[in-house]
């Protein structure tokens, strides 16, 4: 258990970042509306905090982000991360919990505007979770998860989970893989294996319970294929961003083991096999020795990514050594 004294350090200086932050964003980019960088990322914080405090000022303060933002949507990309599906989703789930249910359902019909160049296979999109159809389907999860299941219809997951399959099928036979990795996906023609742009970060979304992927898709396709990044693992305990890549040398949640222990975990999960435990315990080893990073505080190459990997280890296996580590 966190205690009283130590929780009470971290109430008081997250009010104090929240004054720096309303500070700094004085003159912040008016025009990043994404969760990523941006004002929607924003938003996601203060709903975070009326989630955890009940504190209906935190509500009304994401509501004054998500007008803002919905005003800027400029259209260009599609994910939760990255492009307008984050911004929508937010505003959808904001809008919902102020019981304003017009406004909400406005979000979500403009967020199903977007699956018809999600699933196109002439849209040229990759399949990765910043810029691709998974960050998309992260999207759509969030809404059924957050405001109910069939906030968006089952059909419109499908087609989506669908449009990554076959991606992924496609260019493993392409690369003469079949056999090995079912499901291979390339970012700017390079395997990466992170969460941000890899399969790392694929495999996790089709994992998901909520996705309702069929049990045959997971044990033939989805399974042997982290099977085979799991045997890319360096001694280290480590990943490669690539599968080209022999250089241990990043341990970011975009690249390396604070990424690809959310896939472990989630493989724990889903096929209840000791050997993804065991190999998402050696990822939080290899991010305690070298996971204090001096790139900033984020998620995605910070010290922020790195602690969550922790806190996530713990919540599966209540073992008080993760926790002590994410509050180290």
């Amino acid at each position: 258990q966190v205690s009283a004294r130590f929780s009470k350090r971290i109430q008081a200086k997250i009010k104090d970042l929240l004054q720096q932050m309303e500070e700094g964003l004085k003159t912040a980019d008016p025009h990043d509306c994404s969760a990523y960088t941006g004002w929607t990322g924003i938003a996601l914080l203060y709903l975070q905090l009326y989630r955890v405090t009940k504190n209906q000022s935190h509500l009304q303060r994401s509501l004054d982000y998500v007008k803002r933002i919905l005003r800027n949507l400029n259209g260009r990309r599609v994910t939760f991360l990255c492009g307008d599906a984050g911004p929508l989703a937010v505003g959808a789930v904001v809008y919902h919990k102020l019981k304003n249910e017009s406004e909400s359902k406005e979000c979500v019909a403009r967020l199903l505007q977007l699956q018809r160049t999600v699933i196109s296979p002439d849209a040229e999109l990759p399949d990765e979770l910043l810029y691709g159809r998974a960050g998309y389907l992260y999207a759509l999860l969030y809404l059924n998860t957050e405001i109910g299941p069939d906030t968006v219809p089952q059909s419109v997951v499908k087609e989506v989970i669908d449009a990554i399959i076959e991606s992924g099928k496609s260019f493993s036979k392409e690369e003469r893989k079949t056999d090995r990795c079912p499901l291979l996906y390339q970012w700017h023609r390079k395997q990466y294996v992170g969460a941000a742009h890899g399969v790392a970060g694929i495999y996790y979304m089709l994992m998901q319970p909520i996705a309702n992927v069929d049990q045959e898709t997971l044990a033939e396709l989805v399974k042997p294929s982290i099977d085979y990044v799991r045997h890319k693992k360096f001694r280290s305990g480590n990943y490669p961003s690539s599968l080209s890549n022999e250089t241990d040398r990043l341990v970011h949640w975009c690249h390396g083991a604070p990424g690809v222990i959310h896939m472990l975990m989630q493989a724990y999960k889903t096929f209840k096999e000791d050997k993804y435990l065991k190999d998402a315990m050696d990822c939080s080893d290899v991010i305690w020795q070298r996971g204090l990073l001096r790139k900033g505080y984020g998620i995605c190459h910070g010290t922020a990514g790195n602690g969550y990997s922790f806190l996530s280890l713990y919540n599966l296996t209540q073992d008080k050594k993760y926790l002590y580590r994410a509050c180290k």
